[in-house]
């Protein structure tokens, strides 16, 4: 069956044909690639289309697909028995890594999503602060809980929905939003809601509006900010996690926040989340504290063979970081070359092996930025690219992600692809 037929099928049994809505391509148009099997730099179709991956799971294949050491480790697993809901050693050796990787990190809590983590995250902030109001920023996605979904970016900002239907006032009324990058905007909501703010959360690189760097000590204001008010940061590192560096964005930009959400990279591949941080935050969380938090799966024994693994081949040395930043910063470089042909008006963002590409002449700085690029001209790109063979995130709104696996001869083919859409332009 081609993908056509595999999507009207789909859509006779799932919402929308899909189980995460920007897989639908409802940004982009056509029909989603319906994914059998991948291997290294490459995914294939139900049809046998070869595609590099510049998705990579959205973040977690960080070695590049079915990486034989990761699958030899889950596979032993495997014979261990699927889930246990019980405590295993795994779990334990799972935290350690993470607190060596990330020094200002005293306890890990074992979660199964970014979402649970982000979640859970404030929760602990506001148990601990006894306040309830926080400030998140426009185009930061934190999942799908109902506090995080106002001005979300991401796949809400991709099907146009501004008003996430089934969020009560009640859940949103304490979530305040400022624009990202400024944190003035942010000062003034503390002026207006002082004393009333439990934590203030964001992607330290957003990656659900393209990818988009903090500028101008942005985060080293926020915590200035967060120590004078006592105020908690909240780092959502589900996916700049032990990808951009070992210790993730706190180690590339030199900020420690009070608590960290993990997920993707962690994993493996395998769903999973974790949210971490200092003791004393930490340590409010049940069954040592009275913030309650549970789940069945938290730790699957999996999971964590796989997050385990994967960790402990980034943890080794820096070969991996040192290539994926090399082949991207070439990919960036290729791109600005390819487009300048033309002089069509591109901005490029990246952050170690993190790059997005926006149609702008203004530098992107925020959702608003972001939102106002020619996204039309990025949808005849990502299909241009996806007839030749290159699988690009289908939204403006998503950072794309490269792996391990990853070589010049598919950054040469996808300059090349990028070469061609310009000439036809």
């Amino acid at each position: 069956m081609n993908n056509d037929l595999l999507f009207a099928e789909a859509k006779k049994h799932i919402p929308g044909g899909v189980n995460s809505p920007v897989r639908a391509f409802n940004s982009v148009g056509g029909t989603p690639v319906f994914i059998n099997s991948a291997k290294g730099a490459y995914l294939f179709d139900e049809v046998g289309k070869s595609y590099i991956d510049f998705i990579n799971s959205w973040g977690p294949m960080i070695l590049g697909h079915a990486n034989e050491t990761v699958v030899a480790e889950v596979q032993k697993q495997l014979q261990s028995s699927l889930s246990f809901g019980a405590p295993t050693s795994l779990e334990t050796a799972v935290a350690k890594l993470i607190k060596q990787l990330c020094p200002n990190v005293d306890l890990v809590r074992m979660v199964n999503s970014g979402t649970e983590a982000c979640m859970s995250a404030l929760r602990v902030a506001r148990g601990f602060t006894g306040k309830n109001k926080f400030i998140k920023f426009e185009g930061n996605y934190h999942g799908h809980a109902d506090p995080f979904l106002v001005k979300a970016g991401s796949g809400v900002a991709s099907l146009g929905i501004h008003n996430v239907a089934g969020v009560t006032k009640g859940s949103a009324e304490d979530t305040l939003v400022a624009p990202y990058n400024n944190l003035q905007a942010v000062q003034d909501l503390i002026t207006k809601h002082k004393g009333e703010i439990a934590a203030i959360i964001l992607e330290p690189v957003a990656g659900n509006m393209g990818c988009i760097p903090p500028q101008n000590n942005f985060l080293q204001g926020l915590r200035s900010i967060c120590n004078h008010e006592n105020i908690v940061l909240i780092f959502d590192e589900v996916m700049t996690g032990f990808r951009l560096a070992k210790g993730g964005a706190q180690e590339v930009f030199g900020v420690d926040a009070d608590l960290i959400c993990y997920g993707k990279i962690i994993g493996g591949g395998m769903p999973v989340g974790a949210y971490g941080g200092k003791q004393h935050l930490m340590e409010s969380v049940a069954p040592v504290g009275k913030v309650y938090q549970a789940g069945t799966l938290s730790g699957n024994p999996i999971a964590m063979r796989a997050g385990l693994t994967t960790l402990s081949i980034l943890s080794a040395d820096d070969s991996v970081y040192q290539h994926i930043n090399t082949v991207t910063k070439t990919l960036e470089a290729g791109l600005q070359f390819a487009f300048g042909q033309k002089s069509i008006p591109v901005q490029i963002n990246r952050v170690g092996s993190m790059i997005s590409i926006h149609f702008s002449e203004h530098p992107i700085v925020d959702f608003e930025s972001a939102a106002n690029a020619n996204n039309e001209l990025f949808k005849k790109y990502f299909h241009f690219c996806l007839q030749y063979g290159v699988y690009l995130p289908p939204s403006p709104f998503e950072t794309w992600f490269v792996s391990n696996a990853i070589t010049q001869t598919e950054i040469d083919k996808t300059l090349s692809v990028t070469q061609a859409f310009v000439a036809s332009l």
